[in-house]
């Protein structure tokens, strides 16, 4: 570690919630029916839209009928994109000849990408036609624009007054298309063109290297399907290096870009949260924490590389960072700083192989995964935040004998059953299929290294999928009958059970009347209540996946100082 590298680190995040600030406001002014900047250019056109498609968008909705709206419309894309895939290779714009997908990696891939998962058990430049492509970039829009509108409803729902209303389904998706989601992908895409990302849609070029062979070079629209795998938080590269392929990620500017990009709607709508609550309070608590751990995890990935393997040095006497999976235009600094954040985010993109990081730097983004907080997928971090609150605020009041309320309603069993629910449901779609995994030779057959590092690459391969993140340890064969229709069960479970959880919280809270505090009440907007707050995330992340950890990561970093090789 070097004091440049940790101030690249500590910089790139300050710009992130820098940015976070006035984003948020804007995303609350958009999301509460206030004007705002190009209203003239929004409104027509939103307009008009409705009358197409036959909406009127004063009608508000409760939550049922909020949720039914937008998992018909999830079902609906994710059936449509598997078809497309299914026929794609027989269909235009496929100028290098790709075949269609068959259908245990179509329904893999659909649910991935409805979900907001964006693992890729397939090659982006070989398995995928352009049509496939721009079908892949339609989903990274719709995704997380269902993850933004779920978080919003949820809020209204929070600061309603005895009304079961929280919103438009319609008219929150359309603003998030029109006013967030295509406007900042537009100009985002712009900008990665001007610094060498492509931007094409004809086919491969072959080319004759400086010593006289020929390459083919894929490409096509990398910077459109980019910009939004990014800002989106989806991660589904073009190619199948990802964001480590030089024509999707050119240099360090580009990938500071990306770093902020899959940050910055996140960060935002921490501002937007506490924009709803009218209290700036829970937006510092929430950058402070948040912030904090992002960091945490950017310096202890950090720091893990840049000790090295000590194998290597007594064995070979190799001495210095591991380098091995990164990138040299990058640096570890940044290297590191994006294995945090696109874990923390849920956005999987990755500019370093995950499966050749330390036992512990690969820890880190397993943990925030498992987590499935920090930060979190664009909306659906959000409602995890919630979620997790909840169950603090229930525990605390426990603890001290003072009254359950947060935002100020009253915490009560109906509440923390289904906040239970939601958090349950993680794990165990995480460690069930795992050991499943384990237990089956179709399972084990795919691992692609023995041991504890095998075990590893099968426990993150379930964990991103639960937590709708798409990074992998690449040793892993994920593209099998058994892989592709396991992890696309995860996904959907990971998305849908939750969100439907927190709906429903939604639906509770929004008829409960807003409780002025008492003396009794346990007050939850403090800094001392975030430190309570994170402590129950560690402690039930801890307990829960602990014994899992110890056999996969923590056991591989003991197996590494002690100097064996598997």
């Amino acid at each position: 570690m070097t004091l440049l590298g940790s101030v690249q680190i500590v910089s790139v995040v300050l710009i992130i919630f820098a940015i976070g600030i006035p984003l948020g406001g804007y995303m609350y002014r958009v999301y509460t029916g206030q004007r705002s900047w190009l209203e003239r250019v929004f409104a027509p056109i939103e307009g008009l839209l409705y009358k197409v498609v036959g909406v009127n968008p004063s009608v508000e909705m409760d939550w049922k009928e909020y949720l039914k709206p937008l998992m018909i419309v999830s079902f609906a894309v994710m059936l449509f994109a598997y078809i497309m895939w299914r026929l794609m290779g027989h269909l235009f714009l496929n100028p290098d000849g790709n075949p269609s997908m068959p259908p245990f990696l179509a329904f893999n891939t659909a649910a991935s990408f409805i979900t907001n998962t964006n693992w890729q058990n397939y090659s982006g430049e070989t398995a995928m036609t352009y049509l496939g492509q721009l079908v892949v970039t339609i989903l990274q829009f719709v995704a997380p624009a269902l993850g933004m509108v779920s978080a919003v409803a949820v809020l209204r729902a929070v600061v309603n007054h005895r009304s079961s209303n929280v919103g438009n389904f319609w008219v929150d998706i359309t603003r998030t298309f029109t006013r967030i989601l295509l406007p900042i992908s537009f100009v985002s895409a712009v900008i990665l063109i001007g610094l060498g990302v492509p931007e094409t849609l004809l086919g491969a070029q072959t080319v004759h290297t400086l010593q006289g062979a020929t390459q083919t070079i894929s490409r096509g629209p990398v910077a459109s399907l980019l910009a939004i795998k990014q800002l989106g938080n989806n991660g589904g590269g073009y190619f199948n290096a990802n964001s480590a392929q030089p024509l999707e990620d050119p240099s360090a500017l580009t990938t500071v870009i990306e770093i902020i990009l899959m940050s910055i709607l996140s960060t935002a709508f921490m501002v937007t949260f506490g924009r709803f609550l009218r209290s700036r309070k829970w937006t510092a608590i929430l950058y402070v924490f948040i912030g904090g751990m992002i960091l945490a995890g950017a310096f202890v990935v950090y720091a893990s590389e840049s000790a090295g393997n000590p194998i290597l040095h007594h064995l070979l006497g190799i001495s210095g960072p591991n380098m091995e999976g990164k990138e040299v235009r990058f640096g570890l600094p940044l290297s590191s700083l994006f294995v945090s954040v696109t874990a923390g985010t849920e956005t999987g993109a990755v500019n370093t192989m995950h499966d050749s990081l330390t036992p512990l730097g690969g820890l880190v983004p397993m943990v925030f995964m498992m987590f499935n907080m920090v930060l979190g997928g664009v909306g659906a971090g959000l409602l995890n935040i919630i979620m997790f609150l909840i169950i603090t605020v229930f525990l605390a009041g426990l603890m001290v004998g003072r009254t359950p309320e947060i935002f100020g309603k009253k915490i009560e069993a109906r509440e923390i059953k289904l906040a239970v629910i939601a958090m349950l449901t993680h794990p165990l779609i995480i460690l069930i299929p795992t050991a499943i995994a384990v237990m089956t030779k179709t399972g084990v057959s795919s691992m692609g290294n023995p041991g504890l590092h095998g075990l590893s690459e099968v426990l993150y391969a379930f964990t991103s999928s639960a937590a709708n993140n798409g990074s992998a340890f690449a040793g892993l064969d994920g593209n099998t009958p058994f892989y592709n229709l396991m992890g696309g069960v995860v996904m959907l479970l990971g998305r849908y059970v939750s969100d439907i959880a927190m709906f429903a919280i939604a639906g509770s809270l929004a008829m409960k009347p807003v409780i002025p505090e008492s003396p009794g009440t346990l007050k939850a907007n403090t800094f001392s209540f975030g430190w309570v707050f994170i402590a129950v995330v560690v402690i039930v992340g801890a307990l829960t996946f602990f014994p899992a950890l110890s056999i996969g990561p923590i056991g591989e970093q003991i197996q590494m100082w002690a100097g064996h090789l598997a």
